[in-house]
């Protein structure tokens, strides 16, 4: 299976015609994400699991097509180092979670539980 790819085509559209119909034509291949056309420098990114040779080989059936760029479709994320909470900030939560389960409890009392004790003799066989 392949990945998530982002391609970028440039097409050598003229008109509203072929510029539908290069998007109808990209559209109706399976597993495409998104399909993006920068009209001013005639450029067409598609997005999904998609093979840009095959895409190339149909578009050029009705215009001039090059591939420009093919990769990730995700770029990778950049991880954010979070500062660590002083330890006065972390007891301040903790008193603060003990106080609201405190109030819940004398909010909320449990139901009176009651028990029946019987006693079981020892039975002789």
């Amino acid at each position: 299976m392949q990945e998530h790819r982002k391609a970028t085509l440039k097409l050598d559209i003229h008109d509203e015609k072929t510029k539908k119909r290069a998007m109808k034509t990209v559209s109706g291949f399976s597993r495409v994400d998104s399909i993006s056309m920068d009209r001013k420098d005639n450029k067409l990114t598609v997005t999904g699991d998609i093979d840009p040779v095959n895409i190339v080989n149909k578009l050029r059936k009705f215009c001039h097509v090059e591939i420009v760029s093919v990769g990730d479709a995700k770029e990778p994320e950049k991880k954010k180092e979070e500062p660590e909470k002083p330890e006065d900030e972390k007891k301040d939560e903790d008193q603060y979670v003990y106080e609201l389960a405190r109030a819940h409890r004398s909010y909320y009392p449990h139901a009176t539980m009651y028990y029946h004790v019987s006693s079981v003799e020892d039975v002789v066989t």
